[in-house]
């Protein structure tokens, strides 16, 4: 069975996840790194999502991006119904590129509140893990925000990622819990082990054969999450760049032995509209290579 193939290469195979999920409020900033100002689209956020779906489908349907490195990609709800090569965006990952296909399924973040903000309420879930099931979807990636080491906040955090995750998996999808820690936090560190913390305990009251995947951000401490990527609840532990550079954001993965790299803007830095395919090409095979390399071998 497919889900089967790929359970085992989301579990085991070397490589990393390309995050290509940016949705509304993260789309402009990403659409100008790539070359195209507010002005190509006036407002009009049709026009806008048609110009970040040419973009991904860009880099999906590049030489470079294959399960041979890229072994998953995090897709934004209109790319999942959009078409890459004439197929559904899912089956051309899948089927043309040996790409796991996952999708955001989170609407964007509360206001902030004890350290934290939460995540805004997802209507319409079920109906939309329904769809994505029926689009040969694999598994679902939702974010949170920890700014402050606010352990009611952590908490919170936590206790709500969970909940979510447990009505996805009835769905049959396998969860990404991302609770993003803010590179300016005051108090990375701090942050770091009160959600060490809480998750270990939320993962060991899952019930027996359960898995969730973990997205993290890169920790200030080598190896730091090593339990977590230890513990039979989670299938793989992924980082996110979280804002910094490719560069910087690949030296911290390679001390960090078990993790994988989830990254967007680190994946797609340098890539600009203007480039021929070749140059572009070569600039998305280069950022594989060392994105790769950080997610597979480690200092």
């Amino acid at each position: 069975m497919a889900n089967d193939e790929m359970y085992k290469q989301m579990s085991t195979k070397p490589g990393f996840i390309a995050a290509l999920d940016q949705s509304g409020g993260s789309t402009p900033g990403a659409l100008r790194a790539y070359g195209i100002p507010d002005s190509a689209w006036h407002g009009d956020e049709a026009e806008m999502f048609r110009l970040m779906h040419e973009m991904r489908v860009r880099i999906m349907t590049s030489p470079s991006f294959t399960g041979a490195k890229v072994i998953a990609a995090i897709l934004f709800e209109r790319t999942m119904d959009g078409e890459a090569k004439g197929k559904p965006v899912p089956t051309f990952l899948w089927q043309d590129r040996d790409v796991v296909p996952f999708l955001k399924v989170d609407k964007g973040l509360e206001t902030e509140k004890d350290g934290v903000s939460l995540m805004k309420p997802i209507s319409g879930l079920d109906a939309l893990l329904e769809r994505a099931v029926k689009l040969g979807i694999f598994g679902t990636k939702m974010r949170s925000v920890i700014n402050l080491a606010s352990k009611p906040g952590i908490a919170a955090i936590v206790a709500q990622q969970f909940e979510v995750a447990d009505q996805i998996s009835a769905h049959g999808l396998m969860p990404i819990i991302e609770p993003e820690i803010s590179i300016k936090s005051p108090d990375k560190a701090g942050c770091e082990a009160l959600l060490r913390a809480a998750l270990l305990a939320r993962l060991d009251a899952l019930p027996k054969g359960t898995q969730v995947m973990l997205k993290l951000t890169l920790p200030e401490t080598a190896d730091f999450y090593v339990p977590l990527i230890k513990h039979a609840g989670v299938a793989r532990v992924v980082a996110l760049s979280g804002g910094y550079t490719r560069a910087e954001a690949c030296r911290r993965l390679a001390t960090n032995r078990g993790m994988i790299a989830s990254f967007s803007r680190a994946l797609t830095e340098g890539l600009t509209q203007s480039k021929s395919d070749a140059e572009f090409d070569a600039e998305l095979a280069a950022s594989i290579d060392e994105i790769y390399r950080a997610s597979s071998v480690k200092a």
